[in-house]
């Protein structure tokens, strides 16, 4: 690639990045001015409006009643990974790209006073709105932390369990995400991620056609590739579920797989 070239794509990178930091600050600022009237899903515009596929709609009642309704509010996902990740007391966990701390706050509550539940997330008002939420809900085993998720602002193996609920996808590099999940869990930790994956048919192009990169949609995986590069991170019995359909070829999906022992 040619120093040009290098460039363009960087300045490119760094483009997508601030479209999505610009989204979730909208999407938060909006959950708090609107003093929780409407709720939102990733592929939503910057009006949050409910939908069957994506957002608040996706967690079950008893979840629902264990957040403050801001935080279901500000849900802006395409599943429930604490639903899929199996925690258990004790555990230490970390959110992905936390946003408004709905994940972080049901994970608390799963982990129990023994555990531990941290999110990271780079956009302040989204922080800003999780901490609200936090003390709202009266959790206190919970640090929310600004940071990106390629470069995580936590130890190596300081974590048992890596959660996230579609965010991977709006990353600029997912190589380093998932490098990153790896080095922060501890040995035998594991992942349990809702994200939007494509089949493997679709082409870049084909997924770009189905929908824009901050919707959730231009950035997603294809199967195949999100598979790979779980291995190559160094991940062990990786496996994608495909859970709902959001757009011709694109679904809702549960990841998982291990850190070796």
């Amino acid at each position: 690639m040619t120093e040009s070239a290098a460039s363009g794509q960087q300045d490119q990178q760094i483009g997508l990045r601030e479209q999505v930091r610009a989204r979730y600050a909208a999407a938060a600022l909006a959950v708090t001015t609107q003093g929780g009237d409407s709720a939102g899903g990733c592929c939503a515009g910057t009006e949050l409006a409910l939908d069957d596929q994506f957002g608040g709609a996706l967690y079950d009642a008893a979840s629902a009643d264990q957040v403050p309704a801001e935080a279901l509010l500000a849900s802006l996902g395409c599943g429930n990974p604490t639903a899929v990740a199996d925690l258990a007391p004790g555990e230490r966990v970390l959110d992905l790209g936390s946003g408004g701390g709905i994940d972080v706050l049901l994970s608390a509550r799963r982990v129990g006073p023994t555990g531990y539940a941290y999110g990271v997330d780079m956009t302040q008002e989204m922080l800003d709105l999780a901490r609200a939420n936090a003390e709202r809900a009266g959790v206190q085993n919970v640090e929310f932390l600004h940071g990106a998720i390629e470069d995580l602002p936590l130890d190596d193996a300081s974590v048992d369990v890596v959660i996230s609920n579609c965010v991977v996808n709006l990353s600029t590099d997912k190589p380093a995400v998932l490098r990153e999940a790896h080095r922060v869990l501890a040995p035998g930790g594991r992942i349990g991620i809702s994200d939007v994956v494509a089949e493997d048919h679709l082409s870049p192009a084909d997924r770009a056609e189905r929908g824009s990169h901050v919707g959730c949609i231009a950035g997603a995986l294809s199967r195949a590739e999100y598979l790979d590069g779980l291995r190559a991170a160094g991940f062990v019995d990786p496996e994608v579920t495909f859970t709902h359909e959001v757009a011709d070829g694109m679904h809702g999906a549960i990841v998982r797989a291990t850190k070796p022992a």
